[in-house]
């Protein structure tokens, strides 16, 4: 029917089972060499974001000064170890993700915040663009109570900014991190060895700040 919005998660008992084995990465990172995986060098941090497809979200962060590594994966959802194909079919749970590896003393979390609310719109529900479902909503996965603060302090600014240009209401989750599964290894830096590829992700509404 026209107009039906799209479901929500599944419920964690109808999710795909997955399994226990963890997808095969890449060692290092295609644009800076730096490592995929932990254990990360002392002094660094994490954040992982949804924004939709992993591709445009992913280079987006990769390009700010301070971020050390990134990675494309699976986030927020039940089942272990997903698949791609298992996770576009919305029965795992999971949005796409992508984890931000970070030095604090050279890029403040509010920046990051800042990139993740321009550069997609966090008022559609359970999709991005024509991306529709809830394996590409919207979602930031904090790892401490200060991470879970400033995305709440900065959704609320930037939806005041939203509310004041005519927009309607951010929809993204907001919740403390869980189990972070990478995606396939085609998928990592996808935009670097595919210059050309899809992408929906840039300035989208009005400014942060």
């Amino acid at each position: 029917m026209f107009g039906r919005k799209p479901a929500p998660p599944p419920e964690p008992e109808n999710c795909l089972p997955g399994r226990e084995t963890p997808m095969a990465v890449p060692a290092t990172h295609e644009v800076n060499g730096h490592p995929l995986q932990g254990p990360w060098p002392a002094g660094l941090d994490t954040l992982v974001v949804g924004m939709g497809c992993f591709w445009g979200a992913e280079r987006l962060f990769w390009q700010l000064p301070g971020v050390y590594s990134t990675a494309a994966g699976y986030a927020g959802g039940t089942t272990p170890n997903p698949t791609y194909e298992e996770t576009c079919t919305s029965m795992t749970g999971h949005t796409e993700a992508v984890l931000v590896v970070f030095d604090p003393n050279q890029v403040a979390l509010d920046e990051l915040m800042k990139v993740f609310w321009e550069n997609h719109d966090p008022t559609q529900y359970m999709g991005q663009g024509g991306d529709i479902g809830s394996q590409y909503r919207s979602a930031v996965y904090a790892n401490s109570a200060d991470q879970l603060a400033a995305a709440e302090s900065t959704r609320d600014t930037y939806q005041a900014h939203l509310t004041d240009a005519g927009y309607g209401e951010i929809t993204t989750e907001i919740a403390p991190v869980g189990p972070f599964y990478y995606a396939e290894g085609y998928h990592q830096q996808y935009l670097a060895k595919h210059p050309g590829g899809y992408c929906n992700h840039g300035f989208c509404q009005v400014a942060y700040a």
